[in-house]
C-alpha cells in the first residue's frame, strides 16, 4: 500500500534523502521528474529562516506548494523551530521534516540546548519539546529523520520514535548508524527493526541504499515501509525511479543515454546557473558534472570540470558523454 502523508498518496515508497549542497532545487526537480515518492529539501536552519536570510529561503523553495516535497528544518530552540514551520506552511509547504540525524560537528558541537541535528538524541526530553512545538504550530504533516542514537551506548531511536509518534509525528526515517559512526562502516538495517516494532506510523530505512538489491535487503532486515536514497542518486537522478520500478512495479524510467543524456546534463547545468547565478552556479555545478562524467575519458572530464565559461562546458559535454560510452563498451 502506498504511503500517505497528505491527501495525495505518495507515488512510491522510495524517497530522496536531504543532502547538504546536493539536493538543491534544480536537483530535486530533476529527481521528481524521473519519479520519486518524496523529495526532501536541504537542511534549513530554523532561526536563519525566520530571520529571512535569502539562502535559507532558496533551499526551501521547492517545498512550497509541492505535494511530494518535505521542507526539512533544523534547530535547537522550540520557538525558532515552530516559527520556521509556520513560515514554511504559510508559503505552501505540504510536509515539514525535523532533522535529528545530521552528524556534522558544526551542527552538533554546541553543548546543552544549543546542540542540533543528531545531538538532540542525547537529550530526548529537549528533543520532544522541539518536536511537539513544530507539530502544534502547523496543520500539515510533520515527519522526523534521525539516527540509531548518539553512540553504541545510547541507541535510543526506538524510545524517541515511540514518544514522537505520541505527540503527532506522522513518519520516521532512520539512518542505520549512530552519530559517532558518521558514515564509517556499514549501515545496520537490522537495528531499524527495533523502531518498527514500537510504532504504528511508517518507518523508512536509510543509509547505504544505492540500488534495488540493497533496497530489498534493507527492507527485509528492517521491516521498514520504504527506503530513502541519498548518495546513490548522485549522478543518477533516475536511480529512485529504477528502484521503485523493481521493488514496487511502477513504470520504469527512461534512463537517458547518448544525446538524450547530454541534453539532460546540459539542462541541469543551466538550471543551476539560473538558480544560483552564473558565478556561484559554475562552482556548484562542478560536483554534479563530476558525478555524471565519472566514467568519461579523464582528460575530457578534466576539461569540463575546469572550464570557467558555461558555453565551454556545454560545448564539451557531447565529447565527454561519448567518451564515457566508448570506455564502457
Amino acid at each position: 500500500m502506498p504511503l500517505s502523508l497528505t491527501d495525495e498518496p505518495l507515488s512510491s515508497s522510495v524517497l530522496l534523502a536531504p543532502l547538504a549542497g546536493v539536493t538543491d532545487l534544480p536537483f530535486r526537480n530533476l529527481v521528481s521528474r524521473f519519479g520519486a515518492g518524496l523529495v526532501v529539501s536541504e537542511m534549513i536552519a530554523s532561526q536563519e529562516m525566520v530571520e529571512a536570510k535569502p539562502a535559507m529561503r532558496d533551499k526551501a523553495e521547492l517545498g512550497f506548494g509541492a505535494a511530494a516535497t518535505a521542507v526539512q528544518l533544523a534547530g535547537c530552540e522550540a520557538h525558532w523551530m515552530a516559527e520556521a514551520a509556520r513560515i514554511a506552511e504559510a508559503n505552501g509547504a505540504r510536509i515539514i521534516d525535523i532533522n535529528m540525524g545530521c552528524p556534522a560537528k558544526k551542527v552538533t558541537r554546541a553543548r546543552g540546548s544549543g546542540a542540533a541535528g543528531s545531538a538532540l538524541m542525547r537529550d530526548p526530553d529537549h528533543a520532544l519539546r522541539l518536536i511537539e512545538a513544530v507539530v502544534t504550530a502547523v496543520s500539515v504533516p510533520v515527519t522526523l529523520k534521525m539516527r540509531l542514537g548518539w553512540d553504541d551506548a545510547l541507541r535510543n531511536a526506538p524510545d524517541i520514535a515511540r514518544r514522537a509518534e505520541a505527540v503527532g509525528i506522522r513518519m520516521v526515517t532512520i539512518h542505520g548508524r549512530t552519530r559517532c559512526q558518521f558514515y564509517k562502516g556499514s549501515a545496520d538495517w537490522s537495528a531499524i527493526a527495533a523502531v518498527k516494532e514500537v510504532v504504528r506510523i511508517p518507518v523508512i530505512a536509510n543509509g547505504d541504499i544505492t540500488d534495488s538489491a540493497s533496497a530489498r535487503r534493507a527492507l527485509a532486515l528492517s521491516g521498514a515501509d520504504g527506503v530513502m536514497i541519498g548518495r546513490g542518486a548522485q549522478g543518477r537522478p533516475w536511480a529512485l525511479a529504477e528502484v521503485a520500478h523493481r521493488l514496487y512495479g511502477v513504470a520504469a524510467p527512461d534512463v537517458p543515454e547518448g544525446a538524450v543524456l547530454v541534453d539532460m546534463i546540459g539542462a541541469h547545468y543551466e538550471a543551476m546557473l539560473g538558480f544560483y547565478g552564473t558565478t556561484v552556479g559554475v562552482r556548484v555545478a562542478r560536483k554534479h558534472l563530476g558525478w555524471y562524467l565519472e566514467a568519461s575519458d579523464p582528460g575530457v572530464r578534466r576539461r569540463v570540470l575546469t572550464a570557467a565559461q558555461p558555453a565551454e562546458v556545454l560545448h564539451l559535454l557531447p565529447d565527454a558523454v561519448c567518451s564515457q560510452s566508448t570506455l564502457a563498451a
